[in-house]
């Protein structure tokens, strides 16, 4: 008898096709959590496809509305249980309940849910275009087949493919979802399932509009999103399993919207150090070290001056680091990334300050670890230096001057973020300037006298970047309702009679609230 939690596809709880399983980890003891979570053979996939093909149909026929309601019904029934997602996603994390969990990312993934029914329901992000002379009218929609999202496991939530920013981007498009929930989390993606279930039969959604599978193999996760009934895919995590999984989307043709790795460079111009040097350390120690390091948007590189300055910044920064206890990892991924990251950067020639430690005892942790090179180090051999360290790591590098620093940017990556710190009075402004174009091509969100690890969800928000930190540099993965884009196909109307075009382009606005281009006007108005 099969054990294991069941897979929701095709709009019903059922037991997985195969016996493979896993269980969660503790991360805070080590130990195994109960509960067993199935592996799917390729049938179960192939299924949910299958499926999600069909609802995709459906989906578009009901309308945005429909959509709107379940979203909005969909937060209420997560608020319901609150304490249990936040028990468990605690438990299969180790990322505080307070206020980490419960008081920040929680509410903040009702905040996308919340905000993405109102775009659905608002329109305008499909960009309804209309030439009278021409009588050519063009929007966005949807894609067409499912969408497929694989969520990381930092973020158990806020980015949870059952619920996350991607889900609700993507069924705001009209899209059906495929969730892949991560084996970091599994039981805080049943929960979110388990309501999303109940809330498509309350709103009567297509039955396979949100299906749910746990795992399967890698070989299925390639041949799943280059698939030909598949709209796109959203996947965040590492570098070498995005790259991997766009490999096989590009060969295929298919979409697919990556967030990889990203060091997140910051440069700190003399003047700030002379004028707050101090602060400024206190920032960057709890930016490097927030959610143990475990943030996508991480500190991972900062640029310093050399001189008294520079390395009385350097020390202030270290003592911080050694002063601090082992954290809570997520994983035994991410210990054995650090120690991968520790070696490599020693035989590199980086000096380790601080950190480095694997404490003795239970759980799966690592001391805040800093690391120090020369400018001369990095411009040998940059790319080394700019490979993200996930988790309590952060290396400093000392430049000789500002053509130095210059030269460091140039030869910087494609990164989520990057901050530049200077003199509050103006007296970096030269110097700013000398810096600033050359980073601003090198970073999806630049950031003035802030570290970069607060990620709002802001209209005006981008959190994406050029490759290899993301896929394409042109998409936001948060933040309404650009990011809905991701998941959208444009359409063209030429000349198609007014009875046949879809609502948003039609003479009168559908809600009347609409904003359209009309005749390169942007307008609420009905022709």
């Amino acid at each position: 008898m099969n054990k294991a939690f069941p897979i929701l596809v095709g709009g019903r709880w059922r037991p997985a096709g195969g016996p493979a399983t896993f269980q969660a980890l503790d991360p805070a003891t080590g130990g195994t959590l109960p509960g067993e979570y199935p592996i799917s053979p390729w049938p179960d996939v192939a299924e949910a496809l299958e499926a999600g093909n069909k609802a995709a149909g459906e989906l578009a026929a009901l309308g945005p509305e429909s959509i709107a309601r379940f979203l909005e019904a969909f937060a209420i029934r997560i608020e319901r249980r609150k304490e249990e997602l936040v028990a468990a996603a605690h438990l299969e994390t180790g990322l505080p309940a307070e206020p980490r969990l419960g008081s920040v990312e929680l509410p903040r993934m009702l905040d996308q849910l919340r905000k993405a029914a109102a775009a659905c329901r608002d329109r305008s992000w499909s960009r309804a275009t209309i030439d009278t002379k021409a009588d050519i009218r063009s929007m966005y929609g949807p894609l067409g087949g499912p969408v497929v999202i694989m969520g990381p496991n930092n973020f158990p939530y806020a980015y949870n493919a059952m619920g996350g920013g991607d889900f609700a981007s993507a069924l705001a498009a009209g899209n059906p979802i495929i969730a892949k929930a991560h084996p970091g989390h599994p039981a805080a993606t049943r929960i979110l399932a388990e309501e999303a279930h109940e809330a498509i039969l309350k709103i009567a959604l297509p039955r396979a509009s949100v299906q749910l599978l746990y795992h399967f193999a890698p070989e299925d996760g390639l041949r799943l999103v280059s698939h030909p009934d598949v709209g796109a895919t959203a996947f965040t995590g590492s570098r070498p399993s995005g790259l991997a999984l766009k490999e096989a989307a590009d060969r295929a043709g298919k979409p697919i919207y990556l967030e990889m790795s990203s060091a997140n460079p910051v440069f700190i111009l003399p003047g700030a150090l002379d004028e707050r040097s101090t602060e400024i350390a206190a920032e960057l120690f709890q930016s490097c070290t927030l959610a143990a390091g475990q943030m996508c948007t991480k500190p991972g590189l900062v640029v310093v001056p050399d001189g008294p300055a520079g390395r009385g910044f350097v020390e202030t920064v270290r003592k911080a680091f050694e002063g601090s206890e082992p954290m809570v990892l997520l994983g035994p991924k991410v210990l054995d990334g650090l120690r991968e990251a520790t070696t490599r950067l020693a035989a590199k020639g980086a000096e380790r300050l601080a950190g480095g430690r694997e404490p003795s005892g239970h759980g799966i942790r690592f001391s805040p670890t800093l690391f120090r090179m020369s400018g001369a180090g990095f411009l040998e051999d940059p790319s080394s230096f700019q490979v993200e360290s996930f988790g309590t790591l952060s290396v400093i590098v000392m430049a000789g001057d500002m053509a130095m620093m210059r030269e460091i940017a140039t030869l910087l990556d494609g990164h989520l973020t990057g901050a530049i710190y200077s003199h509050s009075g103006g007296s970096d402004n030269g110097e700013y300037d000398a810096i600033e174009p050359i980073l601003r091509t090198k970073v999806g969100r630049l950031l003035n006298d802030k570290m970069p690890t607060g990620v709002a969800v802001s209209p005006a928000m981008n959190h994406g970047g050029p490759y290899p930190a993301t896929g394409h540099p042109g998409f936001t993965a948060v933040g309404f309702p650009a990011a809905i884009l991701r998941f959208a196909a444009l359409r063209c109307y030429d000349h198609v009679r007014a009875g046949r075009l879809p609502p948003e382009l039609r003479d009168a606005n559908p809600t009347g609230a609409m904003w359209r281009s009309i005749d390169g006007e942007w307008t609420q108005r009905s022709l």
